[in-house]
């Protein structure tokens, strides 16, 4: 009988499932929408929305030849959360062991060599987590303050709006984004958003004014700069914590930076980043991760298994994953 293994990664925006061959081979891939229990019309709604994934990556392979599986999902964040999940998976049958994690986790595996230290993940949302070589970690959950795409979208707005009536000084985010909203003042954009009758911009779409604010800070703009320098030192801040929480502080941990915000090509995220925390912990560069958190819920499933984590292995899986048009938003 075949082994596989399967990595669920599940989010607000896409739940990703991956199937692998024991050897890392990846078999099969499977998309659904929205699977935190937090953030889905109920608890159920975002349940059922894994199966969907998972049925698909399996294809025509039965999930009694499933070894282990390894959910990694936002929302698995109070240990009542993490029983309620358990219990619930186990019950799909998609898997002879299942272990579960909170999504940060799956982020910070597939970017650190060894599993351990501190990941940052900043797409639309932000996630932070932090392990040791005890399997000890840490997540942020709703410690956390929103510092995500979405909320760099709305310092970009405000930005403007304060700009436009003479509060700040004047910054280059305007015209691009008067550019995305499609409209000629800075008014119409306020108009757009607020007026009764107006359709209101998705979470998603507001997130994608975070481009405009990191490519301005890394051409020199002074508000956009500000904008991302205090929004690194509190994503920094946040990542402190968890290294304390797992007992990696005074160590050269392995600084993950994992998710859409992180591959845009800007530098000035990083730095205010890197800067804070080589204040407290030099010694420590960031790895900015372009492999998604599935397969690194993929590679947790390997490790519950028992499975080595070769580089044989993550070649395998790079080769054989999905394309990153798979991924997108």
């Amino acid at each position: 009988m075949t082994k596989l293994i399967l990595g669920v990664d599940g989010g607000n925006t896409k739940t990703i499932a991956l199937l692998a061959a024991s050897d890392g081979t990846i078999l099969g891939a499977g998309r659904s929408e929205c699977s935190d229990i937090y953030g889905a019309a109920s608890p159920q709604a975002a349940l059922d929305e894994i199966p969907k994934a998972v049925v698909t990556a399996l294809g025509r392979r039965p999930r009694e030849e499933i070894v282990v599986a390894c959910f990694s999902l936002a929302g698995a964040d109070w240990p009542e959360d993490y029983i309620y999940l358990q219990t619930s998976l186990e019950a799909l049958g998609f898997g002879r062991k299942v272990v579960v994690y909170n999504d940060a986790l799956g982020a910070l595996r597939v970017g650190s060599p060894d599993g351990t230290g501190v990941v940052i993940a900043c797409g639309t949302g932000v996630a932070t987590a932090a392990r040791n070589a005890n399997g000890d970690y840490w997540h942020t959950s709703f410690w956390q303050e929103s510092l995500g795409g979405l909320e760099l979208g709305k310092q970009a707005l405000r930005a403007v709006y304060r700009s436009e009536l003479g509060i700040d000084p004047p910054t280059t985010i305007t015209a691009p984004v008067l550019a995305h909203f499609g409209q000629r003042t800075v008014e119409g954009v306020l108009r757009l958003l607020t007026a009764r009758g107006t359709r209101r911009p998705t979470t998603i779409e507001m997130s994608k004014l975070a481009p405009i604010v990191l490519r301005e800070a890394d051409r020199g703009d002074g508000i956009a700069r500000q904008i991302i320098e205090d929004h690194g030192v509190r994503l920094a801040d946040y990542a402190l914590i968890a290294v304390r929480r797992v007992g990696l502080e005074n160590t050269r941990f392995t600084l993950v930076l994992n998710g859409g915000i992180f591959r845009h090509p800007g530098v000035a995220l990083v730095d205010a980043i890197t800067t804070r925390i080589q204040a407290i912990s030099p010694g420590v560069s960031p790895i900015r991760s372009q492999n998604e958190p599935a397969v690194g819920a993929l590679l947790l499933a390997f490790e519950a298994a028992g499975l080595a984590i070769t580089p044989a292995l993550i070649k395998r899986l790079s080769e054989s994953a999905p394309p990153s048009s798979f991924y997108l938003t």
